[in-house]
């Protein structure tokens, strides 16, 4: 089985639609660059948000994200609305085998 997990980071002060965008640019951006990506839709683009308190524990599970060789990324606002341009809202991890991504997001919480 494969998923997407998007985690986001809850220090932002932004409203529910600009998170919306930017989980949606996350899964976007992961199905770009995952080599899992076909397979993934077509066992129907499982996917997960989930929250870390800042950015210092985002940029932890990049960290083990990338160590992991899982595809992931993080998603930098372009600073048109509600945060400042270059501002790190969220992370992608996968599409890819959901027993991998698990190994390093299973215990963070749901948004």
């Amino acid at each position: 089985m494969l998923k997407q997990v998007i985690v986001v980071r809850k220090d932002l002060k932004i409203g529910k639609g600009k998170l919306a965008v930017e989980v949606a640019h996350a899964a976007v951006s992961g199905a770009d660059i995952s080599p899992w990506s076909n397979d993934w839709k077509k066992e129907g683009q499982k996917k997960i948000v989930v929250c870390v308190k800042n950015l210092n524990e985002m940029i932890s599970i990049y960290k083990k994200a990338k160590k992991a060789k899982l595809p992931a990324g993080i998603i930098e606002d372009a600073g048109l609305t509600q945060v400042k341009k270059g501002t790190k809202t969220a992370l992608f991890i996968g599409p890819a085998p959901e027993e991998k991504i698990d190994k390093i997001t299973k215990d963070l919480p749901l948004l």
